[in-house]
């Protein structure tokens, strides 16, 4: 029985086509899992797009996505999603670029790639020559930085709310409540290097830290008044959860005829 997924097939010659079709401008094509990877050179753009178009038959434009390799120079990765409609074939088409070079945009060639290419510099801080209206898409106005760069902190650097004394929307430097930001991420056990808030204030004993040896040869002392639950209505639960325990209690004790 064959496997309901579609079948991923290269038409034959595809490789060879492209690597006719866009000669020097190419860096490098390879196949890898039913895919194609096309790399070109950023400034061969719009040369090797119309030629994957009118040579190649990829005649659609199905998405752009932006990649962020902070350690590598340049920095940044736009990637070209193309169909073919009469081939039924998908390529990837990878250019490298950073923020201080601007991409040629390919709005000439699909419009639809204006609000695209809006979304990478959006998230991303990749500039594109030739759109005219490179704007924010998804982010707010007078929103700082791009979200999907990899330095980019997951609280971001400012927050919006609406302000009941002002009446308006107000944007504010992102605070954040926690007040321990350091995590050491050993055993309890072992102890800590530092003095934790609290422990100054109960002496100079309380500072000090115990080993797991030490801990395990100590002997365990039983307490001289062990915790018991003498009634249904000490539940541990607030006066509401004791009056209802107490409610049922006394039904459970008249059905069965016992006393309290």
């Amino acid at each position: 029985m064959s496997h309901s997924a579609p079948l991923i097939h290269t038409p034959d010659g595809t490789i060879a086509a492209i690597t006719k079709a866009l000669g020097a401008n190419l860096v490098s094509i390879e196949e890898a899992n039913g895919e194609v990877a096309v790399h070109i050179h950023r400034d061969s753009l719009v040369e090797c797009m119309i030629q994957l178009r009118d040579e190649c038959a990829y005649q659609q434009l199905m998405e752009m996505a932006g990649v962020d390799w902070p350690d590598r120079d340049p920095r940044f990765e736009v990637v070209y999603c193309l169909l073919s409609l009469t081939k039924n074939h998908r390529i990837r088409v990878h250019l490298a670029t950073n923020e201080d070079h601007p991409v040629p945009s390919v709005t000439g060639i699909w419009p639809v790639a204006g609000w695209l290419e809006r979304e990478v510099f959006d998230m991303y801080g990749v500039l594109f020559s030739g759109n005219s209206d490179l704007r924010r898409i998804l982010t707010d106005y007078g929103f700082s930085g791009h979200p999907q760069r990899k330095d980019f902190p997951l609280s971001g650097y400012v927050e919006l709310r609406y302000s009941e004394e002002e009446k308006r929307v107000k944007y504010e430097p992102v605070q954040l409540a926690q007040d321990f930001r350091n995590f050491d991420f050993l055993s309890p056990w072992e102890g800590a290097d530092y003095v934790l808030p609290g422990d100054e204030k109960t002496g100079e004993g309380a500072t000090q830290q115990k080993t797991a040896e030490e801990v395990k040869k100590e002997p365990v002392k039983p307490s001289a008044t062990p915790k018991t639950t003498d009634t249904a209505a000490q539940t541990g639960a607030g006066k509401a959860a004791n009056k209802e325990s107490v409610k049922r209690t006394v039904r459970k004790q008249k059905a069965t005829g016992d006393k309290a």
